[in-house]
């Protein structure tokens, strides 16, 4: 392919996950998916090799980039499947995050005609805010992954076209097929593989499968050139997780990162054990990590394919924090360490870039899970969020103020939807005044959303950097740690309880971490 046959075709497979996209968010059910857009979509060749990806979540598509092979070489696929899985060791992240695989398969004449082989899958991964879970909103502080709802292992939903009993009654379906966010997620992928096959139909199998080669040979060659800047040598950088919410205080993430000319290594195994809370995370999670960060040092012209991964190496220790073992809470894992693990890696690469690299962001997605379940007749809501915060300043820039940064690429429900699909109210919504990093070029500042409960709810956070700041750079000062106020008074970071009608949660998200001495 010359280079704009090879732009174009780079194009035409991001449009199939941008249109998978959109059809989601326009026929789910729930303000998480339709108003957070809590979700991803992208395409896999026939070994799991990732082609190409929407700008969604960055730890939902890493973590897809990473697991697919293994999802792909597991089972023997048949044109009409649909597969579903959340269980966060068998290829998903954590439980709420529900991925649905499609496999894509060609003809050579009418669709009446047998299948002649398949082409890649399509894939979309959601966040459900009810997975099952006995605390409202699927988000526990939990100490074992079954106490975090419901574990879908890769589990037919479909089989050569037609839906598997077995499978519904898992879920929870009427024999008719799935509904609600489940029924969205399969039709994204009907609509995501009909495009990809007339992609396919259109310039031939042959060329597809060449287009796929020449796109990762040439996303290998922009991210090796990419990679460059770094300057070559051995980097160590540590940082602590304020706590598991189980009395384990100060857990230690560490990297060693070696560059080179032919790529880099990220070695995580001076990091702490698995905890008994729900901070571990599953080693697709920490991957990445790694691959979003590294991803912000390409050029924006990289294509989202697996050729733009070839040089990053990941070394783990089984039974860490960062590379858990069965039967290890995960929960937190996906949300809190992923976005720790990015400070700790950019906190390594400052001094291999510190013309580049910023300050540590706020460092939380901030998740408040909440809703409230009837003994009696079963009938329940759920609602789960993250909110935003400061952005780390950089060499170049101040940092931004109340938005969701690094591992999350979510909005925030608005106030509209959340307070008419749910018995609450927002009685405040603000930046936080003066929380960002003084430097510089400061640190961006949190945010502050307050909540009035109009019933009986329970209500669980998982929230970080409330005793470890968020770091500057350069000299640069820290951000304000986040605060959690019930009714004004302190709130411990991960805690999970009941309110009454007319109390408030006020949530104060960190700030971002300054760059460079204050001037004068």
């Amino acid at each position: 392919m010359n280079p704009v046959e090879l732009n174009l075709f780079a194009s035409r497979i991001a449009a199939v996950c941008d249109e998978m996209g959109s059809v989601l968010k326009r026929t789910a059910f729930s303000p998480n998916i339709k108003d957070r857009l809590d979700f991803s979509c992208a395409v896999f060749d026939s070994a799991g090799a990732l082609c190409a990806q929407a700008a969604h979540i960055p730890v939902h598509l890493g973590s897809m980039a990473f697991a697919m092979a293994g999802i792909v070489g597991s089972r023997q696929w048949q044109d009409g499947d649909v597969l579903i899985l959340n269980d966060p060791y068998l290829g998903g992240t954590h439980l709420p995050d529900v991925t649905v695989v499609t496999p894509v398969y060609t003809r050579t004449g009418t669709t009446d005609e047998p299948s002649t082989g398949i082409q890649g899958f399509v894939v979309n991964r959601a966040h459900h805010a009810n997975i099952g879970c006995d605390t409202p909103g699927s988000m526990p502080v939990s100490a074992s992954l079954e106490e975090e709802g419901l574990i879908i292992p890769p589990t037919l939903l479909r089989r050569n076209g037609e839906w598997q009993p077995d499978a519904l009654q898992l879920l929870g379906f009427t024999p008719s097929g799935p509904d609600g966010d489940f029924a969205a997620q399969c039709s994204a992928n009907s609509v995501g593989a009909e495009r990809l096959r007339r992609l396919i139909a259109g310039i031939g199998t042959p060329a597809y499968r060449q287009g796929l080669q020449a796109l990762n040979h040439y996303a290998d060659r922009l991210a090796r050139h990419g990679l460059r800047i770094l300057r070559p040598g051995t980097y160590r950088f540590a940082d602590c997780l304020d706590d598991d919410g189980r009395g384990h205080n100060d857990i230690r993430i560490h990297v060693t990162a070696t560059v080179s000319c032919t790529g880099i290594n990220l070695d995580f195994t001076g990091s702490d054990d698995q905890v008994e809370g729900n901070l571990n995370c599953p080693r697709s999670v920490t991957a990445a990590a790694a691959y979003y960060c590294l991803r912000c040092l390409m050029p924006a012209t990289v294509p989202a394919c697996a050729g733009a991964f070839k040089r990053i190496h990941i070394i783990t220790r089984p039974g860490s924090l960062v590379d858990a073992r069965r039967p290890a809470a995960v929960a937190a894992g996906n949300v809190e360490t992923s976005t720790r693990l990015v400070d700790v890696i950019f906190g390594a690469l400052a001094a291999a870039l510190p013309e580049v690299i910023p300050a540590a962001s706020q460092g939380s997605m901030n998740n408040i899970a909440m809703g409230y379940i009837d003994s009696a007749t079963g009938e329940r809501w759920d609602y789960y969020e993250t909110l935003g915060g400061g952005m780390g300043g950089g060499p170049r820039q101040t940092g931004l103020h109340g938005v969701h940064s690094h591992m999350t690429n979510t909005l925030n429900t608005p106030v509209e939807s959340l307070e008419t699909h749910y018995p609450l109210r927002v009685r405040r919504y603000a930046l936080r005044r003066d929380s960002g990093g003084t430097g510089l070029h400061p640190g961006g500042e949190g945010v502050e959303r307050e909540f009035e409960f109009l019933s009986a709810t329970r209500v669980s956070l998982l929230t970080e950097r409330r005793r470890h700041r968020p770091w500057g750079l350069a000299g640069g000062g820290d951000g304000a740690p986040g605060v959690n106020l019930l009714n004004g008074k302190m709130l411990p970071g991960k805690c999970s309880f009941t309110v009454k009608a007319g109390d408030r949660l006020l949530i104060e998200s960190p700030g971002g971490g300054g760059w460079g001495s204050p001037p004068g």
